[in-house]
């Protein structure tokens, strides 16, 4: 995991809809969430806790986007079957995830690959790390982090 306080590494990388989106290209605090497999079912409990707080989110002034390996088509039939209204970005060479602490080896049903760790960062205006999450359980995710922003927003 990055440190707190750690400059938050810049990326660009297509969205569900081929678009490219950067880091800043958010004005205010966001949410960088990564994970695993689009449309698998803890994957979609995420995103899904994200989608019903977004309203919470922005009310705040924090954007949430979510970064994964999955291809740009995949990301949106996700995006299309689960109503999700915030920007999922294809990161298929690993290396934004890579930058974030949050790829690496993965040991599953006795098979050993490199993915996307269940990571989450909150990062500030001024592109700084203030809240770091590793391996997080998708239930209530979103809701944990926005009771833990309630101090500093």
């Amino acid at each position: 995991m990055l440190d707190i306080g750690t400059t938050a590494p810049a990326f660009e990388l297509q969205n569900q809809h081929g678009d490219p989106v950067s880091l800043d290209d958010f004005d205010g605090w966001v949410v960088v969430y990564f994970y695993p497999r689009a449309d698998t079912p803890g994957c979609t409990t995420e995103a899904c806790g994200f989608r019903d707080s977004l309203e919470e989110f922005e009310g705040r002034g924090v954007s949430v986007v979510g970064i994964s390996d999955d291809p740009v088509s995949d990301l949106a039939d996700f995006a299309e079957k689960h109503d999700l209204p915030f920007d999922l970005l294809s990161d298929e060479s690993g290396e934004v995830a890579a930058a974030y602490d949050s790829y690496g080896e993965k040991n599953m049903f006795g098979r050993t690959f490199d993915g996307v760790f269940r990571n989450t960062y909150v990062v500030n205006p001024e592109r700084e790390i203030v809240r770091a999450y590793e391996n997080v359980s998708p239930e209530e995710h979103a809701e944990g982090i926005l009771l833990d922003l309630e101090g500093e927003l």
